[in-house]
């Protein structure tokens, strides 16, 4: 049996998970970043426990990555940032994805008991 705390945080690591694997590959440019983000954060939000979501696409960091002249990349890890807020009955997860040492990685920042 898990305590809450320990089921808020799987549920943050679910909701991560599905936002990036569902999301990784999505072509982008400078011009669909705001709507993307909206996108991504919408559609986590959907799921049970999910309080909110904030996505940052980076608009520098896509112009850098357009390699060929249809003008848009795939989206990674390494043109965004994502927090979440996870609330699981009394627990709040908070958490941020953000790179560090060129890795996209998924962080527990807090656990509000």
């Amino acid at each position: 049996m898990s305590t809450d705390a320990q089921q808020a945080c799987f549920e943050a690591g679910i909701k991560f998970g599905s936002l990036y694997h569902q999301f990784a590959g999505t072509p982008v440019s400078p011009a669909s970043t705001r709507s993307l983000e909206t996108a991504m954060a919408e559609a986590i939000e959907n799921q049970p426990y999910c309080e909110s979501v904030e996505v940052t696409v980076h608009d520098d960091r896509v112009r850098e990555a357009i390699d060929h002249e249809n003008g848009y990349t795939e989206l990674t890890g390494s043109l965004m940032d994502v927090t979440m807020r996870v609330v699981y009955e009394d627990v709040v997860v908070r958490t941020r994805m953000e790179m560090e040492g060129g890795y996209p990685l998924m962080k527990l920042v807090d656990v509000e008991e």
